[in-house]
């Protein structure tokens, strides 16, 4: 695939994707095929590499079904062939050894380096809105590159924000090292999604 084809292919799947809420109740997605999306959805940037996301993925009716009255009974969660609720990692810093040791022991990295950078995450972590923060921040680069990949492979997506995140942490048993972000349904959208208005990108653009 040359440049100019790959940069076509990439700016046409982000100019494409739209928030899909009607879905057909008959398309299915494999649980490997998911699989393949969140692997995609791992690879997305987060700050000092920490990877500061957790997904709890609802692929099943009975599932989905519960999900819904936590999501105010929003139909789309019943019908998308999954949902996945995007969680932020609030201890992302507890994350160090794992992320690092193994460029450590393969001399990518320094143990020194290594320290230093444990050092400053430690430091950034003693602020709890930090990790908050950072939970939010970075889980959600994950979730863009979850629809964007999923939009990639012929799939539809809406991400939702309007649902009970207590009741969610409640019914499903979710550790409190994890912070609702957003839940994302996925599927093959019914009709073509409404294309949305956008704001004139010359007024939200300052140049300095």
């Amino acid at each position: 695939m040359t440049t100019s084809t790959l940069e076509q292919n990439v700016l046409t799947v982000m100019q494409e994707r739209r928030s899909t809420k009607e879905y057909d109740t008959n398309a299915e997605i494999s649980r490997e095929e998911l699989m393949e999306l969140l692997e995609v959805t791992g690879q997305s940037p987060s700050a000092w590499n920490l990877q500061h996301w957790n997904f709890l993925a609802f692929h099943n009716k009975e599932s989905q079904e519960r999900l819904l009255p936590i999501a105010y009974n929003q139909q789309q969660i019943a019908d998308a062939s999954a949902v996945i609720a995007v969680l932020g990692d609030l201890r992302a810093n507890e994350n160090v050894d794992p992320v690092f040791e193994p460029a450590v022991n393969a001399g990518m990295l320094s143990d020194e380096i290594k320290q230093a950078l444990n050092g400053q995450i430690q430091a950034a972590y003693e602020s709890e809105q930090f990790g908050r923060d950072a939970a939010f921040t970075n889980a959600s680069l994950a979730a863009m590159q979850f629809m964007l990949a999923a939009k990639a492979k012929g799939w539809d997506t809406c991400p939702i924000g309007g649902f009970s995140a207590s009741s969610l942490i409640e019914e499903f048993e979710i550790s409190d090292r994890y912070v609702p972000v957003m839940l994302i349904t996925v599927g093959k959208g019914m009709k073509e999604a409404r294309p949305s208005g956008r704001l004139d990108i010359n007024d939200l653009v300052s140049f300095v």
